[in-house]
């Protein structure tokens, strides 16, 4: 195991090694310090407002977390994912994945709203969800990052690949492994970026079945612990509202750190698709999981590289997209919704964090 631990910890700085060496994309457009001399205190009127949202809801850290991951699994990085549906535009809210469960995008106009008045016409929306999700971390008491910026906002979203791009909460492990792989994205960076499950909560639907009906046995999952299937079946009764919610990590819920990884060790994983990086017989997964249970510094040098690798898919730079001056329409559309942004309430959240 500690050669594991040597070869992991090698695997990682070398990762951030490169990172640091090599620019940020394919076309070393995307720069920590894009915004310098446009908008240099960008980062600080970002963090501002999640900082203030936070105070009463801190739920919302793992949120905004979870958006800028749903944004980036569907043809990248650009904001397509807080687009409303317009005449010619079908928004990726309404597909499956996010459907009554994705949570932030008033906070994001929130921070769209405070960026604009200060530097107007400058930040992307794309962005911001990136800054958003590591100043989410750091607020959760996680790892910092400097976060490669310059991207675009995408002129259109995709509603076929928001159903088909996303993992679900109850894919197995070689469903998650070819997901992942589908972005670039290998086995550490599944289990690194799976590890944001630490902070967040979900509804009972996601996950009701591993309780009472397990792959159609008419049993319980027999990789769920059964102190912990008893507490959830209390909190959802079989048949009961799907849209209750508990927390992701049932040991530090809204503290970003590596217990979501000692729960899964315990068979105290939440999701099938967070228990499968454990539970699998065989899982190349497993090892990675032990170290980062044991390592909450490898842990967080992980999920530093795989945030900023996954920050990189797809993006749009140059003089692709555009900047919207609204983060929920493309720039001269608005007039053409056909629905505002989503109020959300407490009965629309699902899973909220990535």
């Amino acid at each position: 195991m500690r050669s594991f631990h040597v070869r992991l910890f090698c695997f990682v700085a070398m990762t951030m090694l490169m990172l640091g060496a090599l620019p940020f994309s394919s076309d070393a457009q995307l720069d920590p310090s894009f915004y310098k001399n446009t908008c240099a205190n960008v980062h600080s009127i970002v963090r501002e407002v999640i900082r203030n949202v936070s105070k009463s809801d801190p739920r919302m850290l793992g949120s905004l977390m979870r958006l800028h991951f749903h944004d980036c699994f569907v043809q990248g990085c650009d904001a397509s994912i807080l687009l409303n549906s317009t005449s010619t535009i079908v928004s990726e809210q309404g597909a499956g994945p996010n459907n009554n469960s994705i949570r932030g995008l008033d906070v994001v106009n929130q921070i769209k709203t405070a960026v604009e008045n200060a530097c107007p016409g400058v930040v992307s929306c794309a962005d911001i969800l990136a800054l958003a999700a590591e100043i989410s971390s750091v607020l959760a008491h996680g790892p910092d990052w400097k976060v490669p910026l310059g991207r675009r906002d995408s002129l259109t979203a995709n509603f076929t690949l928001a159903n088909q791009k996303l993992p679900a909460p109850t894919f197995n492990l070689s469903q998650l492994i070819s997901t992942f792989a589908n972005q670039s994205l290998n086995i550490t960076d599944l289990v690194a970026l799976s590890g944001a499950h630490t902070i967040g909560r979900a509804q009972c639907r996601f996950f009701s079945s591993r309780l009472y009906n397990f792959s159609n046995t008419g049993n319980p999952d027999p990789t769920l612990n059964t102190t912990y299937l008893q507490t959830l079946r209390s909190i959802c009764p079989n048949g009961g509202p799907g849209n209750t919610l508990t927390n992701l990590d049932l040991t530090t819920p809204d503290t970003f750190d590596n217990k979501y990884f000692s729960n899964l060790q315990s068979l105290n994983g939440l999701l099938q698709s967070d228990q499968e990086l454990f539970s699998t017989v065989g899982a190349s997964t497993l090892s990675i999981v032990n170290s980062f249970s044991s390592n909450q510094t490898l842990f967080f040098e992980a999920f530093k590289a795989s945030m900023i690798k996954m920050g990189n898919i797809g993006v749009l730079t140059g003089s692709q997209g555009e900047i919207r001056k609204q983060c929920n329409f493309v720039n001269g559309n608005s007039g053409l919704a056909t629905f505002a942004t989503r109020v959300e309430s407490s009965e629309q959240q699902g899973v909220s964090s990535a």
